[in-house]
């Protein structure tokens, strides 16, 4: 029973051993770390950056780990972006894929043909493709939210309208639906 969610319990180190005349010698040593079963990653937060000329926003280093070295970023249905760490893109688009297909038809198409493997590089930023910047309107200053799973990418105006639409009472009447 630990209280920290994401809690390493377990390394496994690997090394590989190749022998050189009469001496043995250390080839790799590499190692994998295991996360307590069912740990869910979780992001949250609001972060304000700007994009630069080439495209390139900085992720925020709470939310570069959960991420992995690779991930997926594609359109989210509010004229915002989506970054999924792999293992939840694959919970996402196993669900799609199990749709009928006269049912998924749009949604593959919407998801798919706008989604792009990315990775982090070493200062911590990423690359946002054209398409996807003219899609949510990314141009200037964007906002990173945490949304639980995923990761959402806004321009400062989708960002500030979105929030302008908030209504505390609806929230309100939304959570009392979900019984929280």
């Amino acid at each position: 029973t630990n209280p920290l969610p994401f809690f390493v319990l377990s390394f496994i180190i690997e090394i590989k051993v190749v022998r050189c005349g009469a001496k043995w010698l250390v080839f790799h040593i590499s190692h994998r770390v295991f996360h307590r079963k069912g740990a869910d990653r979780m992001f949250l937060g609001e972060f304000k950056y700007s994009i630069d000329a080439k495209g390139r926003i900085f992720i925020p280093a709470k939310f570069r780990e959960s991420l992995g070295e690779k991930f997926v970023v594609t359109r989210g249905v509010d004229l915002c972006l989506a970054v999924y760490p792999e293992e939840e893109w694959e919970k996402y688009t196993s669900k799609i894929n199990d749709l009928p297909a006269s049912q998924a038809r749009r949604i593959r198409r919407f998801v798919y043909a706008g989604a792009c493997e990315s990775e982090v590089d070493s200062h911590g930023r990423t690359v946002i493709p054209q398409n996807l910047r003219e899609y949510a309107g990314i141009d200037g200053d964007v906002y990173i939210t945490g949304a639980g799973s995923y990761i959402e990418i806004w321009s400062a105006d989708g960002w500030n309208k979105e929030r302008e639409l908030e209504s505390s009472d609806e929230i309100a009447t939304l959570m009392e639906q979900l019984g929280c």
